[in-house]
């Protein structure tokens, strides 16, 4: 397993997510996911975007450009906005309730 496929595995157990369920949101096959999974094939940038958007992070964590996933600035507003589709009011509210106490 590459390091794309260790980050993707730990985020899907992370989230309760399945490998099925996250290759039907992404628009690729189980058989696909698998590969990249184990580094027998490269995703192309349009499935990696895809892939982070799914999981709730960024590509360049997803490619090991950031070694952490903790992010902030531009890099929080993109993912937030990419995202905020998918967040239910609960979320939402969390979010703007954690935005109005910092300080």
């Amino acid at each position: 397993m590459n390091e794309l496929g260790k980050r993707i595995t730990d985020l899907l157990n992370e989230q309760g997510m399945t490998q099925k369920k996250f290759a039907e949101y992404v628009g690729i096959t189980e058989a696909s996911l698998s590969r990249y999974i184990s580094g027998e094939r490269e995703p192309k940038g349009e499935v990696i975007a895809n892939m982070a958007t799914a999981l709730h992070t960024t590509s360049d964590y997803l490619l090991g450009v950031e070694q952490d996933e903790e992010i902030s600035g531009p890099r929080i507003t993109r993912l937030l906005a990419r995202n905020v589709n998918r967040l239910s009011r609960e979320e939402r509210n969390k979010i703007i309730k954690i935005l109005l106490d910092a300080k």
